[in-house]
């Protein structure tokens, strides 16, 4: 079955197709992985090909809640080597996920910002941010991608969907700018992905593998589209990323009314329209036959499992010795 290929990608390759996505949990301990969230991860990482660690805000200004892990400062390091030795141990690899939340900050202490003073719902209006505050924001994700090499992962992902900072400069509702950073464009929308991108790849070096998790529709009247997928997939696969993680935007990981296994696939179907890299899909699988028949579709190259394998530690081992009848 497919989902049991092994996948090459650069230096890395993967076991199978199966991911275990980034989903927030809230246990961090003063920002680092403690010991009931590494054996979390050892448990989910036997039989899985990769898991993508729950997202770590990159500067203070920008965490998102409390207990959320962070990847703000040299001091996480230790803690976070211990969490990558112990999934290695199973055989899975591993990323980190970096991000900073915008308009959806909280708990910071700090002013909130976002590429336009426009809130995230019914939040705090935020400061727009100036180009020297988007410089510094792009630099914060460039040391952090080096803390997360140094902490022993085999690659880092850029938190560009789910409504966090980099997801408001490419939605048309938090995007209100007339400069080079507006939404007129494609090579607009995605310039600070392509920036961040950069940055972040010039400070890992190019055997270090960059993913990036894209929010590439809204799905709220207004915001981004579906029609806008191919162009932006071209202008983020243009920045140097070696693999796409496609998910929804604005209204984080939900599309309204949609709950079936696959309830992305049109996501993922536009993405690989165009997409010479690999794609990421998560949404709803619970079965090895639901993740077998999204790489059927071609609707992605890798499937993640989200709530089944929060729910299920052993759903990668028990899906491995799934035979078709």
């Amino acid at each position: 079955m497919k989902f049991k290929e092994s996948l090459q990608i650069g230096n890395m390759n993967l076991r199978n197709r199966i991911v275990m996505p980034p989903m927030d949990t809230s246990k961090a301990e003063d920002g680092k992985p403690g010991a009931n969230l590494v054996e979390y991860y050892r448990a989910r990482a036997k039989g899985t090909a990769l898991i993508i660690v729950e997202h770590e805000y990159i500067i203070p200004q920008g965490i998102a809640h409390n207990g959320q892990l962070s990847m703000s400062d040299d001091s996480v390091i230790p803690a976070f080597k211990t969490l990558t030795d112990s999934v290695h141990e199973e055989g899975a690899k591993i990323f980190a996920q970096i991000s900073h939340a915008g308009a959806k900050a909280s708990d910071s202490g700090m002013a909130a910002v976002g590429p336009s003073a426009v809130a995230f719902r019914n939040g705090p209006v935020p400061e727009e941010l100036t180009h020297d505050q988007i410089k510094e924001i792009i630099q914060a994700f460039a040391d952090a991608a080096v803390r997360v090499k140094k902490a022993g992962f085999d690659g880092v992902e850029v938190h560009a969907a789910h409504g966090y900072l980099l997801n408001q400069f490419y939605s048309p509702l938090m995007n209100k700018r007339e400069d080079e950073y507006s939404i007129k464009t494609m090579e607009n929308r995605t310039r600070i992905h392509k920036e961040v991108v950069q940055a972040v790849r010039k400070a890992v070096g190019d055997d270090f593998t960059v993913a990036i998790r894209f929010g590439a529709c809204d799905y709220l009247e207004g915001g981004s589209e579906i029609k806008d997928i191919p162009e932006a997939i071209t202008h983020l696969e243009n920045a140097g990323v070696d693999i796409i993680d496609v998910t929804a935007g604005m209204m984080g990981f939900i599309r309204p009314g949609h709950r079936e296994p696959g309830y992305l696939k049109d996501l993922g179907l536009a993405a690989k329209s165009v997409a010479k890299l690999p794609i990421i899909l998560t949404g709803g699988v619970q079965t090895p036959l639901d993740a077998e028949k999204l790489l059927t579709e071609k609707a992605c190259d890798l499937v993640g499992v989200g709530r089944a394998m929060l729910k299920d530690a052993n759903w990668t081992t028990k899906a491995l010795e799934f035979e078709e009848e």
